[in-house]
């Protein structure tokens, strides 16, 4: 049973910087696809970016581009999501995601984690 563990969320002042962490465990890391997607209170869910097994394929949504970086470490069996420039409309629950495939949606990940609440004041 794949099960991902997210951590590093936390208060943050407007422009300053967060890195997020999920640990994978439960199979084999290397053919999951892994992401992120978030949301805020009375929101929507949003997806905020995705990257293949091979960490080749990589996409962010629209709002996040140029601000947020995702990676992986095989070795360590983790996925990253460094967030720069953090806005107050990025305060929201970050939640980890995997699957066997590669999806540039949330929706279609089988897996999910608990989350992490990134807050960010103005």
């Amino acid at each position: 049973q794949v099960e991902l563990v997210e951590s590093g969320g936390g208060l943050v002042q407007a422009g300053g910087s967060l890195r997020l962490s999920c640990a994978f465990s439960g199979d084999s890391f290397s053919p999951y696809a892994l992401g992120w997607f978030r949301q805020a209170p009375g929101k929507e869910r949003e997806f905020v970016a995705a990257i293949s097994w091979t960490g080749g394929s990589i996409h962010y949504a629209d709002s996040v581009k140029g601000r947020f970086t995702i990676s992986r470490n095989d070795a360590e069996k983790t996925i990253y999501l460094q967030m720069s420039s953090l806005k107050p409309e990025d305060t929201a629950v970050y939640r980890c995601i995997a699957d066997r495939n590669y999806y540039k949606n949330y929706a279609s990940y089988d897996h999910w984690g608990q989350g992490t609440q990134v807050v960010v004041s103005s």
